[in-house]
């Protein structure tokens, strides 16, 4: 599994250097999220480390991912990952704030199996 997650870093600075300077281009398609399994155990529970890259040059805010069902043994900074209201599946990063081009934000969370989390939504910024 660590190998799986060298090569989703890989795939993201190589998406990252073709896309530089690229900001006309930018979409939810460039909020791209690797999970890996971190090889500890918590609670009985594999601990999963979640790598959410936006390989864009424009900043993305109001991020929101699906992460129905989620649920963890182990708490996970509301700040970065938080379930929102609703019942609908639906988490926000890093408190709506802006991913910066090219940035990074990552949590860890304990869980079997892991969980899908894809990208919904996102506000790219307009003066990219």
């Amino acid at each position: 599994m660590a190998a799986m997650g060298k090569s989703l870093i890989a795939i993201a600075i190589l998406t990252t250097l073709l896309n530089k300077g690229n900001c006309g281009n930018c979409s939810l398609d460039n909020i791209n999220i690797g999970t890996v399994r971190s090889g500890r155990e918590i609670e009985g529970k594999s601990e999963w480390n979640v790598t959410v890259i936006n390989n864009c040059g424009c900043p993305q805010k109001q991020i929101k991912l699906g992460c129905k069902g989620f649920q963890t043994a182990e708490p996970v900074d509301p700040a970065t990952f938080f379930i929102l209201d609703g019942g609908d599946g639906q988490c926000l990063l890093v408190n709506g704030s802006t991913l910066e081009g090219f940035a990074s934000v990552g949590f860890s969370y304990a869980w079997d199996p892991p969980f899908l989390l894809l990208p919904l939504y996102s506000v790219i910024a307009p003066s990219c």
